[in-house]
């Protein structure tokens, strides 16, 4: 398709995403930057008004950009998913010993649950939120532990009844431990690993 036939073809689709004005642009992606800081500063719960003010926008454009929370983590979120997938791939691609590999694998995740402060809470609600603007995400990171449980199922190192979507859960608590703890720095690989021997064939 050439790139006139491609203007054209949005031009008549309804449902195809309009460009942005180049003001508009620039203030999507002041919003993003400043969330970014805001988030890191304040956690996922962060003040949306304080996100407007310091990108120097009206609350009024950032809600046309992000109508919910949800949508402007989700937009944080979009480079959150490739390094999800990348660990993943890594994980099972290394060979190492199963209890190894899972254990290393579940405290990636808990971590890239855990990025911002109250985020634990909002992914594991979406896990199972279709109308969730988030929902998305987690499939991704539902995917990539599958990647890694069925590389290791292959080599025969699984029990038979593992189920990826009820260990996603399990690591949804912990990862809501550690975002609730009051410890500067709370050690989860003992927990992760009762869960990671708990899933090893016998």
């Amino acid at each position: 398709m050439t790139a006139v036939t491609a203007a054209s073809s949005a031009a008549t689709d309804p449902s195809a995403p309009k460009p942005m004005r180049a003001d508009a642009r620039r203030n999507y992606d002041k919003i993003l930057a400043t969330a970014r800081l805001v988030f890191a500063e304040s956690g996922a719960d962060g003040s949306l008004d304080e996100i407007a003010r310091r990108a120097e926008v009206g609350p009024g454009t950032l809600y046309r950009h992000f109508p919910t929370r949800e949508a402007l983590v989700d937009a944080l979120m979009s480079d959150w998913a490739s390094r999800v997938e990348a660990d993943a791939r890594s994980a099972a691609e290394a060979g190492a010993p199963a209890h190894d590999t899972l254990v290393a694998w579940f405290g990636d995740l808990v971590g890239h649950i855990t990025l911002h402060r109250g985020a634990a809470a909002k992914i594991c609600a979406a896990m199972d939120d279709p109308t969730s603007p988030i929902h998305g995400k987690c499939r991704v990171m539902g995917e990539a532990n599958r990647v890694v449980l069925d590389s290791l199922a292959e080599r025969g190192e699984l029990r038979d009844d593992v189920d990826p979507h009820e260990i996603m859960r399990l690591l949804g608590g912990v990862a809501s431990v550690v975002d609730t703890s009051r410890a500067d720095h709370l050690d989860v690989t003992p927990m992760l690993g009762v869960v990671a021997d708990g899933l090893l064939a016998r």
